[in-house]
């Protein structure tokens, strides 16, 4: 028997692009010839993207399943809600912008098949403004020396994971993470094939500079000590430059005399000397601050409401229920129903609503 694929699609203020995704998604998963599902999480969205999807899911409910979330998480977030109620082998996450076309699943499909647990993917003749591809080499070369992850491409979403994966993966319980970073630790086949790219076509990123930068912080700071090394060792060389230039100062003295020559040239060395330290005291408030939101130990995310069609219609059978048996009945929409799989230590259940 084929194996079963999950499609999972995060949300955020897409209505201008759903229906191109829409007329282009599911005709290239109806060719897989395969049974699949298509779990769309809207991460807070303040615009129609929600009526939209509750559309899809009355024209589409035996493939379809709508997850929404109760305010905006953050996209990594909201895959890893996905994770958490997807039932396929295959894991595929797919952005909605359009950006990495839905055509290309089925390259992602065949490696799986060929035995490959983690599929990343690297865009070809990528769209996108100078400075992020930029800043996307610059961010690739940095991590590749500072952690064990070897992603290519850290920036694109259209990613595969086995169910093997995706299950270590609902076994976590970081506040802040990486997921294709996440994924990689975990597999023990990963491959990387090229995909195609394309234009945005409506609507704009949703990626600002700064949510980069935080970005990649979370990147950094959740898979490698190495910016504190970095300090560390950075530390005790200036500290040893330090006291050899405070020997040959003292040197200068007794055989010069006192001057008064070089003084801005210390005030130089001191100010250098201080934005180390505030960089490096900035490294370290990082680690601390993200210590400080896991031991709270609160929700990473909270469910709202789950769409999905109770009694598995003919073409979804195939796909095994991970997160507990499907209830008997019609579909409709059940608030918090399966947002707490067991699997996921951190998930509680308050008033009716699982967070």
């Amino acid at each position: 028997m084929s194996a079963t694929v999950s499609i999972i699609i995060p949300v955020y203020n897409e209505e201008g692009g759903l229906a191109e995704l829409f007329a282009r998604l599911y005709p290239a998963l109806d060719h897989l010839q395969r049974a699949y599902e298509v779990i769309f999480v809207d991460d807070g969205s303040h615009d129609r993207s929600v009526a939209l999807l509750r559309e899809q899911f009355a024209r589409r409910p035996d493939v379809t399943r709508i997850v929404i979330l109760a305010r905006n998480a953050g996209q990594h977030m909201a895959i890893l809600a996905g994770f958490e109620h997807s039932r396929g082998d295959y894991v595929i996450t797919l952005d909605a912008d359009l950006q990495n076309p839905p055509e290309e699943i089925t390259k992602l499909v065949a490696a799986m098949d060929t035995g490959a647990d983690y599929v990343g993917t690297v865009r070809v003749d990528r769209h996108d403004v100078m400075w992020r591809k930029a800043a996307s080499r610059l961010m690739n070369r940095i991590r590749e020396r500072t952690t064990q992850v070897r992603i290519t491409d850290q920036g694109c979403m259209l990613r595969g994971y086995h169910r093997s994966v995706v299950n270590a993966i609902n076994r976590c319980v970081e506040v802040s993470t990486f997921v294709p970073a996440l994924g990689y630790t975990f597999a023990s086949h990963p491959t990387e094939i090229e995909v195609a790219h394309a234009q945005r076509a409506v609507g704009q990123s949703k990626y600002s500079v700064y949510r980069l930068i935080r970005l990649n912080f979370d990147l950094m700071t959740g898979f490698s000590v190495a910016p504190l090394q970095f300090f560390s060792m950075a530390g005790t060389a200036i500290a040893l430059l330090s006291i050899l230039f405070v020997v040959y100062l003292a040197i200068r003295r007794l055989i010069v005399g006192p001057e008064a020559q070089g003084l801005f040239t210390l005030f130089g060395i001191a100010f250098f000397l201080i934005g180390v330290l505030l960089m490096g005291v900035g490294v370290v408030g990082e680690y601390v601050g993200r210590i400080y939101e896991q031991v709270r130990q609160r929700p990473r995310y909270t469910v709202a409401a789950v769409l999905q069609e109770d009694g598995p219609a003919e073409q979804t059978a195939a796909l095994p229920e991970e997160n507990g048996p499907a209830q008997a009945g019609g579909r409709g929409e059940r608030p918090g129903s399966e947002a707490a799989p067991q699997s996921a230590p951190h998930s509680q259940r308050v008033s009716g609503v699982t967070e």
